[in-house]
C-alpha cells in the first residue's frame, strides 16, 4: 500500500506512449483537494493557496495555457505535473522577465517563458545564477540580470520539487509546531509513524490520485475529504483548524479585490457621466452607491487577510499597496459626506483603480503571498501604530495628488475659473493638512519603535531619510501657501509634485535603492511602469504651468491693451 501510495504521488507510474492517457480532469471539483493543510514558505496553509502561489511564481500567471490550447488551473496543473500526466518538461512555462537575461542565454528575444529542459540544460544560467549567489553571500550588489538569474533558478528548483514531490508537504509533524512536516514518502514518514498509524491516510491518498486521473469527480472529493480527516488524526494539535482553511479557501476564490475594481471601475465612470450632466443626482447617487460596495468588497478582503495572518496587512508592497489604495477610497468617501461634493471621489476613485490593476498585472515583482514576519515586526503594537500612520499618510497624499490633477486640468481648461474656484483650493488645503499630520507622527514613532528595535531613534537609513524628504516637501508646500511665496495653483502643483518624494520613500528605497535595515520589504520590478508614470505626470505638470502662463499673459496683454485705448480716448 505505502509503494503505490508513493508510486502514485511521485510519478514514477507515469503515462508514456504504451499507458492509456489520463482523462481530463478539468471538471474535477478541487475544493476538498484545495482544503489539504500543507506546510510552505514558514506557515501552515491550504494546499489550494500553494498551487496558485507555485503557479504564479512559475509562470507569472495565475492559470496557464498550455501548447494545446487548454487552460489549466492551480490545483490541476501541480497535480497533473505531480503525477506526469503530460510532457511537462518540454512546456515553455518557466517566466524569465528579463529581456537581458534572454538575450545574454541566447534564447528567443520574443518570448518570455521556456520549458524546463531548456534552461536546465543552460550552463550560461548556470554560471549567472552561481556567480549572483556568491556576491549574495558577501553582501555585494546584484545587477538586474543577476537578480533575475537568481529567480529563474527558484522557478526551475519550485518546478523540479512539484515533480518529484518533495514540495508536497501534506503529513504534519507529531511533536512541536516548529518542527517540519514530511511528504507522504514512507521513508520519511516511518521516523514518525508507524504503518498502523499512516496507512489510512496512504490508502486514501492513492484513490484520490487514482480517481484524479480517471476524472472520477465523486471519489476524488471524497478520498481528499478523508485524506483530511486522516492526516489531522495524525496530530491534531498541530494541524490547523477546517475553519481557518475554510476562510483562507474562501478568500482566495471570493477575489474581493477583483471585484472592487470592477465596481470602482464602474463608479467612476457613472461619476464623470454625472458631473458633465447639469443634472445627474440620480446618476450620482448610482455611482456613490457602486463606490460604496468597492469599499465593501476590498474591506472584506483586508480583513480576511488579517485573521488569516494575525497582523495588519502592511508588511509587503502588495499589501501596503491594497491597504493604501483603500484608505484613498475611504479618505474620499469620508471628506465627500463632509463637504457634499463629488470631486473628492473622482480624484480618491482614479488612484485606488490603477493601484488595484497595478498588483493585479504584477504578481511577480508584488506577490500576494501571506509570509511569516521577520524577527523585527514582530510587536504587533508597533507595527499597527507605525506603519498603519506612515501608509495612512501616503492615502492622504494619494488623494492630494488626485485632487491635485483635477484641478491642474481646470487650470490648464481655464485658469481664471480654477482661480475662483476657492472651495476647491480650500478641500486639497485640508488633505493636504491630513497627510502631513499623519506622515509626521508616523515618522516620530517609526523612530521610537527603532530605538525599541535597533537601539537608536534615527539612522539615516535610507527609508527613514526619504521619509524625512517628503515630510519636509509637504511642510514647505503648505507653508509656502501660507507665507504667500507662491499661490493656490503653485499649491497644486506641489501637491502633484511632492508625491514624488513619497513615491520614493514608498517605492523607490525598496525596489530601486535596495539599502537599509528596511530590507524586508524590498523586491525588483515595476520599475519602468513608475517611470513612465513619473515622466508623464511631470510632463502634464509642465502642460499646466504652461498653459496657465500662457493665459496669465493674454490677460495681461489684454488689459495693457485696454488701458492704452482708454489713454487714447481721452
Amino acid at each position: 500500500m505505502f509503494v503505490l501510495a508513493a508510486s502514485l504521488l511521485f510519478g514514477s507510474v507515469g503515462y508514456g506512449q504504451s499507458d492509456p492517457p489520463a482523462a481530463d480532469s478539468g471538471g474535477l471539483d478541487f475544493k476538498q483537494f484545495g482544503l489539504l493543510a500543507i506546510q510552505d514558505g514558514g506557515r501552515r496553509k491550504p494546499i489550494d493557496t500553494f498551487t496558485r502561489e507555485t503557479l504564479i511564481r512559475i509562470t507569472g500567471r495565475s492559470t496557464y495555457t498550455d501548447k494545446a490550447g487548454r487552460k489549466w488551473q492551480a490545483n490541476d496543473f501541480v497535480l497533473s505535473v505531480l503525477l506526469d500526466t503530460r510532457d511537462w518538461k518540454d512546456e515553455p512555462m518557466i517566466l524569465i522577465s528579463s529581456g537581458q537575461l534572454i538575450e545574454q542565454l541566447g534564447l528567443d528575444k520574443t518570448q518570455r517563458r521556456f520549458s524546463f529542459a531548456q534552461l536546465t540544460g543552460s550552463s550560461e544560467l548556470q554560471r549567472i545564477a552561481s556567480e549572483a549567489r556568491a556576491l549574495k553571500r558577501a553582501e555585494k550588489p546584484l545587477d538586474r540580470v543577476q537578480q533575475e538569474a537568481v529567480s529563474v533558478n527558484d522557478r526551475l528548483a519550485l518546478f523540479g520539487n512539484v515533480m518529484n514531490g518533495n514540495a508536497l508537504l501534506i503529513v504534519p509533524s507529531p511533536q512541536r509546531e516548529t518542527d517540519a512536516w514530511m511528504a507522504p514518502d514512507p521513508g520519511a514518514t516511518a521516523a514518525y509513524y508507524n504503518e498502523t498509524q499512516i496507512a489510512p491516510a496512504f490508502a486514501e491518498l492513492t484513490k484520490m490520485m487514482r480517481a484524479y486521473t480517471q476524472a472520477d469527480t465523486f471519489n476524488f472529493s471524497s478520498a481528499a475529504r478523508q485524506l483530511q480527516d486522516n492526516l489531522r488524526a495524525l496530530s491534531p494539535s498541530i494541524y490547523p483548524q477546517t475553519r481557518q482553511l475554510r476562510l483562507e479557501y474562501f478568500y482566495n476564490h471570493f477575489e474581493g479585490f477583483y471585484r472592487a475594481i470592477w465596481c470602482y471601475g464602474i463608479a467612476l465612470v457613472i461619476l464623470i457621466a454625472a458631473h458633465l450632466r447639469k443634472r445627474g443626482g440620480a446618476l450620482q447617487t448610482v455611482g456613490v452607491g457602486i463606490a460604496v460596495l468597492g469599499l465593501g468588497f476590498q474591506a472584506s478582503g483586508i480583513v480576511m487577510r488579517c485573521l488569516i495572518a494575525g497582523r495588519p496587512p502592511v508588511t509587503n508592497m502588495y499589501e501596503s499597496i491594497i491597504w493604501v489604495s483603500f484608505a484613498v477610497s475611504f479618505f474620499g468617501m469620508i471628506f465627500f459626506a463632509r463637504y457634499r461634493t463629488p470631486v473628492y471621489l473622482l480624484a480618491a476613485l482614479p488612484v485606488t483603480l490603477i493601484a488595484l490593476l497595478l498588483v493585479h498585472q504584477m504578481p511577480i515583482a508584488m506577490p500576494s503571498s501571506i509570509d511569516p514576519l521577520v524577527p523585527v515586526l514582530r510587536d504587533n503594537f508597533w507595527l499597527t501604530v507605525h506603519v498603519l500612520t506612515i501608509t495612512l499618510s501616503y492615502a492622504a497624499f494619494a488623494l492630494a495628488m488626485g485632487f491635485g490633477h483635477i484641478l491642474l486640468w481646470r487650470y490648464a481648461r481655464n485658469p481664471a475659473a480654477a482661480r475662483a474656484d476657492a472651495p476647491m483650493h480650500f478641500w486639497l488645503y485640508r488633505v493636504l493638512q491630513l497627510g502631513v499630520l499623519l506622515l509626521a507622527a508616523g515618522t516620530i514613532l517609526g523612530g521610537v519603535w527603532a530605538n525599541y528595535s535597533w537601539g537608536r531613534f534615527w539612522g539615516w537609513d535610507p527609508k527613514e531619510t526619504w521619509a524625512l524628504i517628503a515630510l519636509l516637501c509637504y511642510i514647505l508646500a503648505l507653508h509656502g501657501r501660507l507665507a504667500g511665496w507662491w499661490t493656490q495653483f503653485g499649491l497644486a502643483v506641489a501637491s502633484v509634485v511632492c508625491f514624488l518624494a513619497v513615491l520614493m520613500a514608498w517605492y523607490g528605497v525598496n525596489f530601486v535603492l535596495g539599502k537599509g535595515l528596511h530590507s524586508y520589504g524590498f523586491g525588483i520590478g515595476g520599475e519602468t511602469y513608475v517611470a513612465i508614470f513619473v515622466a508623464l505626470d511631470l510632463l502634464f505638470v509642465a502642460f499646466a504651468i504652461w498653459r496657465c502662463r500662457r493665459s496669465a499673459s493674454s490677460v495681461a496683454e489684454l488689459h495693457e491693451i485696454k488701458a492704452q485705448r482708454a489713454s487714447v480716448s481721452l
